[in-house]
């Protein structure tokens, strides 16, 4: 017996396949600054265990589907508040932001069909693409232009038969990369000529920063019926366990047949849906200071990273991570090294290796990721001893 191929091509998680190593350093008493994972620090808004404590139902029973109405009438009034408008039958509640992104590889592909991405991209974009039986096709960016997209005659150079979408995460994991107009209207342009659909993951949507204006693909008229948005609670509303996103489509014909999808699951789970609802009726004000924590962030690990010797990287515009290109031989073999050999006072580091970013076979080698969630003391002792792992490291290019 054998387990089928389509698990064993998987490849195991970038953020998460050292946990076990920092599991034995923590019970050793040895600190590990975390920056490998987008998980934020910032308290999750009362009203979200209110709304569960409020809960009398004598049953937990199976919730609709598609998801409670009410949970649907908080997400319609959020989109509101940026004049993106959706039905009530164009919004599917889903298991996170995860099986949204799942089913919308489901939804456009066949088996053996392409999707777009820029590259680098959010790494768990390879294993929904190969559990939907779809192939991605990369979109080169480089570090050194802030991942900019490249003309629209390199993109349609691309296009052939298979392609059937275009995935973008605006604001970008793990790029902080936020799409200009111009920008946008190449990928509205290609998804016109090539009648394509464009899956927006918008996760970070409120995470935009020095005055940069921010534009959902939900508001551009002219691709109304192409467009799919995916959104979450877990990074806007420091939410991650909640496991509450949806999908959002005026696509009628594809949310139809998705629906059927999300049947199969039965129903997300209640109480989350009900906490999830007043999360989505939290007020924009509430974005003013949290926007503001993570700039100063932002400031602290770019201003530092900007000073290492032999260090490459951009200034984020949005979501909470920074791409860095680094002076070492191997991002795997680094980041390992740092929690297995190297010390400050007891103190050592875990950031996300970057290859697992990138389709591309030998792209991101010498790039890490970073998550700037920690609060600005942990953030600055973090990039010291990024600073001298980096002196000390064996495989150090130059």
């Amino acid at each position: 017996m054998k387990v089928s191929n389509r698990v064993w091509n998987i490849e195991a998680s970038p953020m998460r396949k050292l946990n076990p190593i920092v599991r034995e350093l923590i019970q050793q008493g040895i600190k590990v600054y975390q920056l490998n994972i987008g998980q934020p620090d910032i308290k999750t808004p009362n009203a979200f265990l209110n709304a569960i404590q409020d809960f009398s139902d004598e049953i937990i029973s199976y919730t609709p589907s598609e998801g409670i109405p009410e949970l649907i009438k908080s997400i319609q009034n959020y989109y509101k508040m940026y004049n993106i408008h959706f039905n009530e039958d164009e919004i599917l509640v889903t298991n996170g932001g995860s099986e949204a992104l799942l089913y919308a590889f489901m939804g456009v592909c066949d088996i053996g069909d392409q999707v777009l991405i820029p590259e680098p991209f959010y790494s768990n974009y390879n294993t929904f693409a190969k559990l939907a039986g779809a192939e991605i096709v990369a979109i080169p960016t480089k570090i050194e232009d802030g991942f900019a997209l490249p003309s629209f005659e390199k993109l349609d150079a691309l296009i052939n038969k298979k392609v059937k979408a275009i995935l973008l995460t605006h604001p970008g994991n793990p790029t902080g990369k936020v799409y200009n107009q111009e920008e946008m209207q190449r990928i509205v342009k290609l998804a016109l000529k090539h009648d394509l659909f464009i899956i927006a993951d918008e996760v970070y949507r409120e995470f935009v920063y020095d005055g940069i204006s921010y534009n959902s693909f939900a508001s551009r008229e002219e691709i109304k019926d192409r467009v799919i948005i995916i959104d979450s609670v877990s990074k806007r509303y420091s939410a991650c366990g909640a496991r509450i996103g949806c999908l959002s489509s005026k696509n009628k014909q594809l949310m139809k047949q998705l629906l059927k999808v999300c049947q199969s699951r039965l129903s997300v789970p209640i109480l989350e849906q009900i906490g999830a609802t007043a999360l989505f009726s939290t007020p924009k004000e509430y974005f003013y200071e949290i926007i503001e924590i993570y700039r100063k962030r932002r400031d602290i690990v770019y201003q530092s990273l900007k000073q290492m010797e032999g260090v490459i990287c951009g200034k984020p515009q949005g979501a909470f991570y920074i791409i860095a290109k680094l002076p070492i031989d191997d991002c795997d073999t680094f980041a390992k090294w740092m929690l297995e050999k190297f010390r400050i006072n007891n103190e050592t580091l875990l950031l996300a290796p970057a290859k697992s970013f990138y389709s591309t076979q030998g792209m991101g080698n010498d790039e890490m990721r970073i998550a700037y969630i920690l609060e600005e003391e942990s953030l600055k002792r973090a990039m010291y001893i990024l600073q001298e792992a980096l002196k000390k490291y064996p495989g150090r290019k130059y």
